[in-house]
């Protein structure tokens, strides 16, 4: 599935359509604008604001503090309160923004920040070189 960076109704894996520019206000003006250098410029580091957002949104309980200024090693359940749903919910968000699929195999793997950026980036660089 191609994503280009202006707003557009697609359909998702599910059968439902979403709008882009409906899942892009969601997000705070700073994980937006960060979204946007993402489609201009296909720096997938970019897209870190981004994670944070969404794993700001939907985190279960609130941090002490923003989710960037915890350390990479930090784990989304043992230190954050991430629960399976919460995790569900983010990785669809993820897919339905990003125009990415993630396997229940593989996010089980990730458990840091680290681990979901890194995992983020690889999704969406093997997206964009097909």
């Amino acid at each position: 599935m191609n994503m280009d960076s202006s707003p557009s109704t697609r359909t998702v894996a599910s059968g439902s359509p979403i709008d882009q520019a409906e899942a892009l206000r969601h997000l705070p003006p700073a994980a937006r604008a960060a979204y946007h250098h993402f489609a201009a410029s296909g720096e997938v580091q970019s897209l870190d604001p981004v994670i944070l957002a969404i794993l700001e949104d939907f985190i279960p309980r609130k941090a002490d503090r923003p989710l960037g200024e915890y350390a990479g090693d930090t784990r989304l359940v043992d230190d954050l309160g991430f629960d399976s749903l919460a995790i569900t919910e983010v990785v669809f968000f993820t897919e339905d923004l990003l125009a990415i699929r993630i396997a229940n195999e593989e996010i089980i793997q990730v458990r840091t920040l680290d681990d979901l950026r890194g995992f983020v980036r690889r999704k969406v660089t093997e997206r964009l070189a097909v």
